[in-house]
């Protein structure tokens, strides 16, 4: 089934979100509530009237809140890779690639404000978005960025897979993410095969112990320092679910994780 490239979200209740590795460039436009992103080392925070660039493949979590008592409601745009190649391709741009990380917040502009009032009434159809107009809207889009901030071209028109990457820094900052391995070989530039063996040379230990290790140890230490609920806390170190958490925790440290001392 293929995803819209322009779509409406309303979160009427808190809306958590797995891990958010988006395989092309979004952008959003929070209308009400709060939209929440979680990266390795610090917390975003974007609410109405916030218009925010997400990178492809950057590592965190989104959650979707109310606030106010009005649900979250944000409008997005997909820049598919297909349409950016062709547009960077028959503008003859030049691209140098924007090595930021963390999501790109832009100021209040007419050209921002104008594009989104433009696409309100849209949301109105019983049906989504007319493949036409979405791909017209896209493409706007992409002109309204470079025009309010030309460095978005090393977003949008850099197209190279991720580069090798330290593998012992990015495991150490991104380990409380559930991903499968092939994931986390993708991120740091490498295949399956070849993130098993660098691993086990790094750390002299298989990948999936290691991860269980380390996200129980920071969930052992947000629950007994923090005073943190294990149900609030299996989601945010890495595990799929309480259950299996639980049975973890306590085949690890022998006892259960509701066990205060």
């Amino acid at each position: 089934m293929e995803v819209a490239e322009v779509f409406v979200s309303c979160k009427k209740e808190a809306h958590y979100s797995r891990e958010l590795v988006l395989a092309q460039p979004a952008l959003v436009r929070v209308l009400s509530g709060e939209m929440r992103i979680v990266a390795a080392d610090r917390t975003f925070q974007f609410f109405a009237g916030d218009t925010i660039l997400l990178q492809r493949n950057q590592l965190g979590r989104m959650s979707k809140l109310p606030l106010n008592g009005e649900p979250c409601v944000a409008i997005s745009l997909l820049f598919r890779k297909e349409r950016l190649q062709h547009y960077y391709s028959s503008n003859k741009i030049t691209v140098q690639a924007n090595l930021r990380r963390e999501p790109i917040m832009f100021q209040e502009h007419p050209l921002l404000k104008s594009l989104f009032n433009s696409l309100t009434p849209y949301f109105e159809l019983a049906d989504k978005l007319p493949q036409d107009i979405a791909a017209f809207k896209v493409d706007e889009a992409i002109r309204v960025l470079r025009a309010i901030d030309p460095e978005v071209d090393g977003i949008l028109g850099h197209f190279e897979e991720p580069g090798k990457l330290d593998l012992v820094d990015f495991m150490e900052h991104n380990y409380m993410f559930n991903l499968p391995l092939e994931k986390f070989g993708y991120l740091t530039g490498r295949s399956l095969t070849t993130f098993k063996k660098d691993f086990k040379t790094a750390f002299k230990i298989t990948p999936g112990r290691w991860l269980t290790q380390k996200r129980l140890e920071l969930a052992h230490y947000q629950i007994f320092e923090n005073k943190r609920r294990p149900s609030e806390v299996y989601l945010d170190t890495g595990f799929e679910d309480l259950s299996h958490f639980s049975f973890a925790f306590k085949k690890h440290f022998g006892y259960n994780p509701t066990e205060r001392g």
